[in-house]
């Protein structure tokens, strides 16, 4: 069944104003902007974050350098210190070294002077500590080279070889090893001419069988310090002759001639 449609038809006056339609709010999702919009376009909201990260990366790193600084301070004052310890230690050490040195020598001289004295029957206090300070060598004897040296520069009656080593043993020394040039030197600086040119100063030199010069502790003669002209004498005993050219003043004498001497010894004391 159809249905009847009526239209109706309806006229506006004109000269009365239309009614105004009632504006109605926008909706509230028009006022919500894009989220590309939050940023402000000149930049200063990521400025002011960029510069609030900075100031605290600044303040965190202002904090580690003092923290630094005092680090170094303190291992600087530690190392200050352990450097001033570690020079006292060494300071100390050298000092003991250095006394412990000291009484090793002292130690070894107060051997060196009891070996010394224990070689005497009866020891000659007076002789090496006149006014009780004792002295590296008797009284009368020259000190040169850590020996002690007597020229035996007496009136005749002189000594044989043998007389003349027994002298010397008295006094716990023996007839004088001439070891070098310097020692030779000092020696015939020492001695003088006396009675005539054969006459001279025993040495503890004598000549074995084999026909060897040797000194009394078995050394062979290696200086041969022997006159170049013909011997005035002959024998198995060695005779320094004074004035002489110094490298050339032995003679081989007879061990039974009478002449004068020298003794030779080891220091009571080490003079220094």
């Amino acid at each position: 069944m159809e249905t009847d449609i009526t239209y109706s038809t309806l006229v506006f006056n004109n000269s009365a104003a239309a009614p105004k339609e009632k504006k109605e709010d926008p909706p509230i999702v028009s006022e919500v902007k894009p989220k590309e919009a939050a940023t402000e376009p000149d930049g200063k909201a990521a400025a002011c974050s960029h510069f609030g990260v900075l100031a605290a990366c600044l303040g965190i790193l202002c904090v580690l350098l003092v923290a630094s600084i005092s680090v170094i301070i303190h291992f600087s004052c530690v190392m200050k210190e352990q450097r001033a310890n570690l020079s006292n230690l060494t300071a100390e050490n050298e000092l003991l070294i250095e006394e412990r040195s000291i009484l090793s020598r002292v130690t070894d001289n107060l051997n060196w002077t009891l070996g010394i004295i224990r070689e005497f029957n009866t020891f000659p206090v007076n002789e090496y500590c006149p006014d009780k300070k004792c002295q590296p060598c008797q009284r009368e004897w020259i000190l040169f080279q850590e020996k002690c040296y007597l020229f035996y520069n007496k009136n005749p009656p002189w000594k044989t070889w043998k007389q003349s080593q027994e002298y010397c043993q008295k006094a716990a020394a023996d007839l004088v090893v001439v070891d070098n040039l310097h020692e030779q030197e000092f020696i015939s600086n020492h001695t003088n001419y006396y009675y005539d040119i054969i006459h001279g100063y025993w040495l503890v030199l004598y000549e074995t069988k084999d026909n060897n010069w040797v000194w009394v502790d078995g050394r062979n003669d290696t200086l041969v310090y022997w006159l170049k002209e013909d011997f005035a004498t002959t024998g198995q005993c060695g005779l320094m002759i004074p004035e002489k050219n110094l490298t050339a003043s032995w003679d081989p004498a007879s061990c039974e001639m009478q002449n004068k001497l020298i003794c030779e010894s080891d220091v009571l004391i080490w003079p220094y």
